[in-house]
C-alpha cells in the first residue's frame, strides 16, 4: 500500500529543520548502507550530531504521531530514528531495498514501511523521484515540501537522478503492530469507513458490527 501523507510539516518546521541542517556537516550516505545498497547509493547524508538529532527527531516524531493517515495507515509499533539526506547533481540512489533491521542509533526495529517526507519545494530541482515498483508498474512520487509518502520497505525502489538543484528529504522506517502489508491496506480501509459511520451514524447497529470487526481484526493480526 502507497499513502501520501499531505501537510505532516508545517511551514514553521520546515524552517526549523532548514535552519539546523545548514550548519549541520555531512558524510557520505553509503555508511548508512548495507553492502548492496551502498553499491547503487550515491548521496550525503547529516552526520548524527546528538543535540541536532534530539531536536530534528522531536519535530518529525511529533507531527508523525498526531496524522492520523500515518497512525492508521502504519498501524505503529516502532520508529526508526530518522536520516537525513540530501541530493546534489549527479547523485542519485539506484534500485534497491531498504535493510530488514533498523535502528544502528536508536531501537532495533522489523522495517515494515519506509517512510520519505520532501523538504524542499519541487520546483526548486530537477530530477530526484522516488520512484516506486509495484504490481501495477512504477509510480514517481516528488511531493510538496512537508508532505510524505508512506511505503513498503520491501519494495524495490529508487531515487532518479538530480540534475539542478537539491533535493532535500528526511526518512525513516516503522516496525507495524500488523506485519502483513495486505491486512494492514484491509484494516486501513476499513478504518476509514467506521470512523465515516461513527462520525455520521454512531447509534447505527451496522456501525458497531464495523466497529467491533476493525477492533478484533486488529486484536487478532497485531503483534506485540
Amino acid at each position: 500500500m502507497l499513502l501520501t501523507v499531505p501537510g505532516l510539516l508545517d511551514q514553521a518546521q520546515l524552517e526549523k529543520i532548514h535552519q539546523v541542517l545548514a550548519a549541520a556537516p555531512c558524510v557520505d550516505g553509503k555508511l548508512t548502507a548495507g553492502f548492496a545498497a551502498a553499491r547503487v547509493k550515491d548521496n550525503l547524508e547529516l552526520r548524527a550530531d546528538p543535540a541536532r538529532m534530539k531536536l530534528l527527531i522531536r519535530i518529525l516524531m511529533a507531527s508523525l504521531g498526531h496524522h492520523e493517515t500515518f497512525r492508521f495507515g502504519a498501524l505503529p509499533h516502532r520508529v526508526a530514528d530518522p536520516i537525513f539526506a540530501c541530493y546534489r547533481p549527479g547523485m542519485t540512489y539506484g534500485d534497491h531495498v531498504d535493510d530488514p533491521i533498523m535502528g544502528s542509533t536508536g531501537p532495533r526495529l522489523r522495517s515494515d514501511i519506509a517512510i520519505t517526507i520532501f523538504l524542499n519545494r519541487p520546483e526548486t530541482y530537477d530530477g530526484g523521484e522516488l520512484a516506486i515498483r509495484t504490481s501495477f508498474g512504477e509510480k514517481q512520487f516528488k511531493l510538496p515540501a512537508g508532505d510524505a509518502v508512506i511505503y513498503p520497505a520491501s519494495s524495490l525502489h529508487r531515487v532518479t537522478p538530480v540534475t539542478r538543484g537539491e533535493r532535500l528529504v528526511a526518512l525513516t522506517w516503522v516496525q507495524s503492530y500488523v506485519r502483513d502489508p495486505a491486512q494492514r491496506e484491509l484494516l486501513y480501509e476499513l478504518n476509514l469507513a467506521r470512523e465515516k459511520l461513527l462520525k455520521e451514524a454512531p447509534e447505527e447497529e451496522t456501525t458497531g458490527y464495523l466497529d467491533r470487526c476493525y477492533v478484533n481484526l486488529l486484536r487478532m493480526w497485531a503483534e506485540v
